[in-house]
């Protein structure tokens, strides 16, 4: 008489589809935090207990503490771009879409020839030019 054998299921488990999951995880999360743009800028705006926003920013115009300039175009993220090119760059994204303001965010150390740069290109070119501050807390 011939007696089958038996299969015998070992007591082991397979890391293989968690260390697939574990990959799979890690590729995510290194790829959803390359796409966030925060703003890399560091900028000490002055206080203000204005507390108005404007909602359609075509152009953003950041001043760091050093006087570097970096413009923005919407919710993208800012590139540095020479002070002599600035004009040039607002007013080729004021082409695209002239109904909408120009945000200037300026470090209060910076100096104030700076700030009026902008101004000036704003005012010639009959802009709408909104600068930002940061918001006190009433006392």
């Amino acid at each position: 008489m011939a007696l089958k054998k038996r299969i015998k299921v070992e007591a082991g488990f397979s890391m293989s589809s968690m260390t697939d999951i574990i990959f799979l995880l890690l590729l995510f999360f290194i790829m959803a935090s390359t796409m966030s743009s925060p703003n890399d800028i560091k900028l000490n705006l002055p206080q203000s207990k204005a507390t108005t926003s404007t909602r359609s920013v075509v152009a953003k115009v950041s001043i760091d503490g050093t006087g570097r300039y970096f413009v923005a175009k919407g919710t993208e993220k800012p590139q540095q771009i020479a002070p002599e090119m600035l004009e040039s760059y607002i007013m080729d994204l004021v082409a695209q879409d002239s109904t909408t303001y120009i945000a200037l965010h300026a470090d209060q150390e910076i100096a104030y020839k700076e700030v009026v740069r902008v101004l000036d290109i704003a005012n010639q070119h009959q802009l709408k030019l909104v600068v930002a501050t940061r918001a006190t807390a009433d006392k």
